[in-house]
This record gives C-alpha cells, sequence and structure tokens, in this order.
C-alpha cells in the first residue's frame, strides 16, 4: 500500500466530510483477531480475552472502505491502544512524516485552527492526532452528539472490516499455517481487497455483518494525550452543536 501524497490525504478528508459530515478527518482506526491454531512453543502469548489463539489485524480506512495502513502479526493477548503506539504508522504519525496536510478551521469556521485527525474507539487514547468517544455514564447533550457525530465516521472500518471477511472466506476458520505465511495471507488479502473495491465497488449487503473477525479487548488506555488533546476533542464537539456544524437529525438519534 502506497503511502497517501498529500492530495490522496486532501480527497480522504474531504470523503469524510462529504459522508460521514466529520470534517478534518483523516481515517478510522480499529483493530480485528484473526483466528489461528495455536503456534508451537508460543505459550499463552497468542491466547486473547475471548478464550481462542489470534493474531491481530490494525487497519486504517478511508470513506470508500479502502485499507489506507495495515499492522498485522501482533499477538492475540495484546489491547489496541499498545499495538497502534508500537506500529510503524503511528510513529510516522507523531514525527509528522505522512505528508498530512496542515492544520485548518472546520468547514464554514475560521477558527479555531484545529489538527486532522484519525477517530478510534474507547480502546485508543484521546491525542492530538486521535480522537475517541467520551467515556461514562449520564453524558451531556454536546457530548452525546460527539459521541453520535463520531461513531458515524468511524462505521467505515467496521465495513471495511466486514466486507473483507464476506470476500475472502478464509477468515471464517482459523488459519492452520505458519505466522510468517498467515501474515503474507492477512497483507495479500487486504491489497486484494483494495483491488477489488476499485474495480467492483462495494455490496451493501457484504457490510452488514463481520464474520470471522472478533473486537480486540479495550481497556484503560495508556495513550493520553493532556490538556490540549481534551481541549481539541471539546473543540470537535463544540463545532458539532453550533449552527456551522449541527445536523438536522442529529438530536433525535441520541
Amino acid at each position: 500500500m502506497p503511502l497517501p501524497t498529500k492530495e490522496k490525504w486532501v480527497e480522504i478528508i474531504q470523503g469524510f466530510e462529504r459522508h460521514a459530515n466529520f470534517p478534518n478527518c483523516i481515517g478510522a482506526v480499529d483493530g480485528k483477531h484473526i483466528r489461528v491454531v495455536k503456534p508451537i512453543d508460543s505459550g499463552s502469548l497468542f491466547y486473547n480475552y475471548k478464550n481462542y489463539f489470534s493474531i491481530l489485524l490494525m487497519a486504517v480506512c478511508d470513506s470508500h472502505y479502502n485499507f489506507t495502513f495495515v499492522d498485522i502479526g501482533s499477538f492475540g493477548k495484546c489491547a489496541d491502544s499498545t499495538v497502534f503506539r508500537d506500529s510503524v504508522f503511528y510513529k510516522k504519525l507523531m514525527n509528522n512524516e505522512l505528508n498530512i496536510p496542515e492544520d485548518q478551521p472546520l468547514t464554514f469556521t475560521e477558527t479555531p485552527i484545529l489538527p486532522n485527525v484519525l477517530i478510534g474507539d474507547e480502546g485508543f487514547g484521546v491525542s492530538t492526532k486521535l480522537l475517541r468517544p467520551f467515556g461514562g455514564k449520564n453524558l451531556s447533550v454536546k457530548k452525546r452528539i460527539f459521541n453520535y457525530r463520531l461513531s458515524r465516521a468511524r462505521r467505515y472500518i467496521e465495513c471495511t472490516f466486514g466486507i473483507l471477511t464476506n470476500k475472502w472466506r478464509i477468515f471464517h476458520r482459523p488459519l492452520n499455517v505458519s505466522m510468517e505465511l498467515t501474515e503474507e495471507i492477512v497483507k495479500a488479502c487486504c491489497v486484494l481487497h483494495n483491488f477489488v473495491r476499485a474495480r467492483d465497488g462495494v455490496q451493501f449487503d457484504d457490510i452488514l455483518t463481520v464474520n470471522g473477525f472478533d473486537e480486540m479487548h479495550s481497556p484503560s488506555s495508556t495513550i493520553l494525550g493532556g490538556r490540549t488533546a481534551n481541549d481539541i476533542r471539546d473543540q470537535f464537539a463544540d463545532y458539532f452543536i453550533s449552527p456551522e456544524g449541527e445536523l438536522p437529525w442529529q438530536y433525535t438519534n441520541i
């Protein structure tokens, strides 16, 4: 998978704005378990919290259900935040080596200037590069609206996994090959997924279920963004309830 150019990032940002009504979004990130037969002499390294053996697929996608980044092969016992933090993509993201466009104001506003961000679930820590939902119960309307808007954009990675597993049925059973070959199989399927998406488009039925993959365990994340990261999330939340950023139907869906 080629590293997106700045022009490609702009196209991805525009896609999330158009299809998911989420501005300044460069992708949705999540991880899934891929079942494997227990490798020899591996102990409990591949044994996950759902009581089977697996390796992890961490991926980022765009609003057209294409993978833009994948990280394959981490142990099944690992959590989302750990795998993401150790990935090459995360290191390049934090070092500003991904050609991501400069910070910009949200649609129909002039201030504040906000970064282009990834979006993830509760398994990831909020940072200046990644937004996650507000946690807890009895949330304010502003926070519930933010969580709803974020979930509309984050669903694209769930649908992308659904398309992948419904197209390549090898993921419906445990892979009984070496770890090296397992990683190559998953890489090949991800690349072929993008090729088929470009050639054939997507069938709606394929995105409804995710067979063969399971959610990664999501304990409290150790990636903490601090005050600045929470301020950025609050500014997005404020925008989603402002006249410039609100949607007519959002209050009936929370």
